[in-house]
C-alpha cells in the first residue's frame, strides 16, 4: 500500500486493475524557482504521447520563470528540489538515495498498484516506485478543501510523497495499510511523511532550486496540511468527527509534524 491525498480522506488503498494512464513521467528537469536563469543543461523528460494536453507540455519547462509562471513547472521544480535534498541527506548517512520518477496525470492513471482516478489524489506506490501527482488536486485544495493555497501549498504536498519514497526506501512501509485510527500505524505513516515534508521545507534553499522562504510561505505549507486534517475533512464531509477512523493525522498533529522538520531540519526528528 502506499500513501497519499485521498480525495475522501483516505490514502491509496488496495486499487482494482483497470484501464490505460495518462501521464508524463518527469525524469529531471532543470530550473531554479526563485531565480530566471538555467542552471544547466541535460534536461531528460519522456512523455508516453498519450497526452498531449497541459501536462504533456512539462518538457517545455526550462528556467525560474517557467515555474513561477507554470503550475506543472513549478511541480517539476519542487520535484527536483525534493531529490536533491534526500540525495545529500541518504549521502550524510552513508546511503544512496534512489531516485523516484514522478508521474503527473489527469484524468485516470494505471500504476503498479492498479489502476487510479484523479479521485484517490496524490499518492505514492511502493510498487514501482512512482510519485503520482494528479495536479487537479492542488485546485481542489482551495475550493474543496479549504486551503489558501500557494505554490508552498503545492510543495509540502509534493514533499510529503516524496517522502512515502524515503519510508520505502528505509523499510518503514508495509503492507496492509496500517489500520485506522489516532494511534494506528497508517496515522504514524502520513505523520512521519508530513514530518519530512517539513524537514525538506527547513533545507529547501540549500537544493539550489529556492529563494529563502518566507513566513508567508511557511503558513501555506502550514494550512494545506491542516485543511487535509482526518478531522476537518470528517466534519465537512459527515458533519462529526470520529478519530476511531482516522488514517492521516488530525489537522494539529499535521500542522505538528510539518513544523517540527521544518524547525529542526533534521531526518532524525521525524523518527520519534
Amino acid at each position: 500500500m502506499g500513501g497519499g491525498f485521498g480525495r475522501g480522506g483516505g490514502g491509496l488503498g488496495p486499487v482494482a486493475a483497470g484501464g490505460g494512464g495518462l501521464g508524463l513521467i518527469i525524469v529531471v528537469v532543470v530550473m531554479l524557482l526563485g531565480g530566471g536563469d538555467l542552471l544547466g543543461g541535460g534536461q531528460s523528460v519522456t512523455d508516453p504521447g498519450t497526452d498531449p494536453g497541459p501536462v504533456g507540455q512539462a518538457a517545455e519547462c526550462r528556467t525560474g520563470q517557467d515555474a513561477n509562471e507554470r503550475q506543472d513547472c513549478r511541480i517539476v521544480g519542487f520535484v527536483n528540489s525534493v531529490q536533491v535534498y534526500w540525495t545529500q541527506a541518504f549521502a550524510d548517512a552513508g546511503q544512496t538515495y534512489q531516485e523516484a520518477d514522478t508521474r503527473l496525470f489527469t484524468d485516470q492513471v494505471q500504476t503498479g498498484c492498479g489502476f487510479a482516478s484523479a479521485a484517490t489524489g496524490p499518492f505514492y506506490c511502493p510498487q514501482d516506485g512512482f510519485v503520482y501527482l494528479d495536479l487537479g488536486f492542488f485546485d481542489e485544495l482551495e475550493s474543496r478543501y479549504g486551503a489558501q493555497g500557494g505554490p508552498l501549498a503545492e510543495g509540502y504536498v509534493v514533499a510529503h510523497e516524496y517522502g512515502h519514497h524515503v519510508q520505502n526506501l528505509l523499510g518503514v512501509l508495509q503492507p496492509g495499510g496500517g489500520g485506522q485510527g489516532q494511534d494506528s500505524q497508517a496515522v504514524r505513516i502520513e505523520l512521519q511523511a508530513d514530518c519530512y515534508a517539513g524537514v525538506w521545507a527547513g533545507n529547501a534553499v540549500d537544493t539550489g532550486y529556492l529563494e529563502p522562504l518566507t513566513e508567508s510561505e511557511v503558513r501555506q505549507a502550514l494550512d494545506a496540511a491542516a485543511a487535509v486534517g482526518d478531522d476537518r475533512i470528517q466534519e465537512r464531509t459527515t458533519g462529526r468527527v470520529d478519530p476511531h477512523a482516522w488514517t492521516h493525522g488530525s489537522a494539529d498533529e499535521r500542522q505538528a509534524a510539518f513544523a517540527a522538520g521544518y524547525r529542526d531540519g533534521d531526518p532524525a526528528i521525524c523518527e520519534g
